[in-house]
């Protein structure tokens, strides 16, 4: 009797975690997270919405998304995942944009650095597909904007703030926070209002500081002479300050009433510092600079 040879099988791969992901907005952020997925070849397809057809173009040859699409429902047609990297002003218009045409799997999710308006919008808009919304803030990024400036490792070893309701699904969650930690995120969970003060005073406020210092020195008439004796202190300062005016606006308006208590606190302590210089308190002065050096040897690592 004739033997039969066997061939054995090769096995098959484990298919991606995400078939269709879907960004909106893909400058540093939603570009970072597509480069990062497709790096560990965990999204099998990548479309792109954005208002700027050039940054499309350029994230499409860049290898970030792999089309671009017309409109936002033939985008989000059959998505695994739809992430909204948009500044917070067009958050509303986009979830309305959608709202009518996400399938029943589709999961939503944001990386916007503000969460209760956040929350709010997407309960409005979404409806019962709320449940499949999932707040997230990745806490990464550069003061560089656009598809060209984004680059697979930009989320690694940082930490990823997500601020689920109680409706939020837990399937959702999960696909959510096995995305963000392949792209090498640490994944931490908080109440949205505790999120908004928090990152108020650590993010909100020196990005305010930042870019008041530099159009202080900017409206003075000698300005010109001024910037070109500008030392490292200055520019260790003001790097946040190249960062787009669109998205920081749009914070200002959306975290509006704990931004005002960090600026309300930080006013007080300058005018304390102004008290102490118009006094010539010399004391004074070195105690508060010990304690501030000595906070931030303490808490501040370096990276």
């Amino acid at each position: 009797m004739k033997k039969i040879k066997t061939v054995a099988r090769k096995p098959r791969g484990r298919p991606p975690l995400i078939g269709k992901l879907v960004v909106f907005g893909v400058g540093l952020i939603g570009g970072s997270f597509a480069l990062a997925l497709k790096k560990r070849r965990a999204v099998a397809h990548v479309v792109g919405v954005g208002r700027s057809r050039a940054n499309l173009l350029a994230a499409r040859r860049l290898g970030i998304i792999d089309e671009i699409a017309a409109d936002a429902g033939t985008a989000v047609k059959d998505a695994d995942l739809v992430l909204l990297a948009v500044p917070l002003g067009q958050t509303r218009a986009v979830l309305a944009q959608i709202a009518p045409h996400l399938a029943a799997h589709t999961v939503v999710s944001d990386a916007g650095s503000t969460k209760r308006d956040v929350i709010a919008a997407a309960r409005r808009q979404l409806g019962a597909t709320f449940a499949r919304f999932v707040p997230a803030h990745p806490i990464a990024g550069t003061e560089k904007s656009g598809a060209e400036a984004a680059f697979a490792e930009l989320f690694e070893n940082r930490n990823l703030i997500v601020t689920p309701e109680p409706e939020t699904s837990a399937r959702a969650l999960k696909l959510v926070t096995a995305a963000w930690k392949l792209a090498g995120m640490r994944i931490l969970s908080m109440d949205a209002a505790k999120h908004d003060r928090m990152f108020a005073l650590v993010s909100h406020l020196p990005h305010l500081l930042s870019f008041t210092a530099v159009g202080n020195i900017a409206d003075y008439p000698d300005a010109a002479r001024l910037f070109q004796h500008i030392g490292g202190g200055f520019r260790d300062l003001t790097r946040i300050a190249g960062s787009s005016p669109e998205m920081w606006r749009d914070i200002c308006i959306a975290n509006r009433d704990p931004i005002l208590a960090a600026l309300d606190g930080y006013l007080s302590d300058l005018e304390a510092v102004r008290g102490m210089v118009e006094a010539s308190d010399g004391p004074g002065l070195a105690v508060k600079f010990s304690t501030a050096r000595n906070a931030r040897a303490k808490w501040i690592k370096p990276q």
